[in-house]
């Protein structure tokens, strides 16, 4: 029987230092989009997933994660006592019973593949899910729930991706591979921010992985690169040496969160979706 895919590993000890002095003291995984939090939304979607066991990589200063993930009981206590149940609901709804949620530290900001490693002890030998809370993914079928599909029928690693534009490239992992199936890349190579004549293809890897546990021995064998750090693009480079990795075209919007342009593109279209100011919102974006 297939391994199942029930851990999402979060990596959120980075220092959020485009989105100062707003996250000077809170992170920036928490910075809202209406009235979640972006953590929020990514644990969610891995909920969604059938993921149930949340493992927080995080670093100094990120206590608010795990307080937000925690019960509240005084809040809680308050809220039933004035009779807010659907305030109530909302708060309890943020980390079902059958969630679980785990933390770990980086010591020390050594790159995407050294955050996942730090999650090794805690994901063991299954396969997980990565998720960037930076990325807010937005599809009729969640986007970590296609991901699991596609590992489901293939039983390999995947990699979320989207068509970027050539002057983009230095900003994304960029794949190479050939069409194997409906929006599914059986993949030969993958290169780190190439320039845009050296890009094999025009497919950027956002930030969702599915990953087999072997990734680890990859991530252990790596030697650091710019600045010290670990990439996460080099060890899966690595891993398709020993075994097949597919890159899949999800369907669905992504709005990168980790620039102030992207979050405010996040907010509005949100908003526009909320069923509680939906209306008034919209009304006030037309007499603008």
């Amino acid at each position: 029987m297939e391994n199942r895919v029930t851990k999402a590993v979060f990596p959120v000890a980075g220092l959020g230092t485009r989105f100062l002095p707003a996250t000077k003291a809170s992170p920036k995984e928490m910075l809202p989009v209406v009235d979640k939090p972006l953590i929020q939304y990514a644990v969610e979607e891995a909920m969604a997933a059938g993921i149930t066991e949340m493992i927080f990589v995080t670093g100094r200063s990120k206590r608010a994660i795990e307080d937000h993930f925690d019960k509240a009981y005084e809040l809680e206590a308050e809220l039933e006592a004035k009779n807010k149940k659907a305030l109530l609901d909302v708060v309890r709804s943020i980390k079902p019973s059958h969630v679980e949620c785990f933390y770990v530290r980086q010591p020390e900001a050594l790159g995407l593949g050294h955050a996942v490693l730090c999650a090794a002890k805690l994901v063991g030998a299954e396969p997980f899910a990565v998720m960037l809370a930076d990325d807010l993914l937005d599809g009729n079928t969640p986007i970590m729930k296609q991901m699991v599909d596609v590992y489901n029928h293939y039983n390999c690693s995947v990699l979320g991706v989207e068509e970027i534009a050539p002057e983009q490239s230095r900003s994304y992992g960029v794949v190479e591979g050939r069409e194997w199936d409906e929006r599914v890349i059986k993949m030969s190579g993958i290169v780190e921010k190439p320039a845009p004549e050296d890009a094999p293809s025009n497919l950027g890897v956002v930030g969702r992985y599915i990953l087999t546990p072997r990734i680890f021995d990859h991530i252990r064998d790596l030697k650091p690169g710019a600045g010290g750090e670990f990439q996460l693009t080099d060890a899966i480079q690595s891993m398709l040496d020993q075994e097949q990795v597919l890159a899949y075209r999800y369907e669905g919007v992504r709005y990168d969160c980790g620039s102030k342009l992207g979050l405010l593109k996040a907010t509005v279209e949100f908003a526009l979706k909320h069923p509680e100011v939906r209306d008034q919102f919209s009304a006030y974006l037309a007499q603008r």
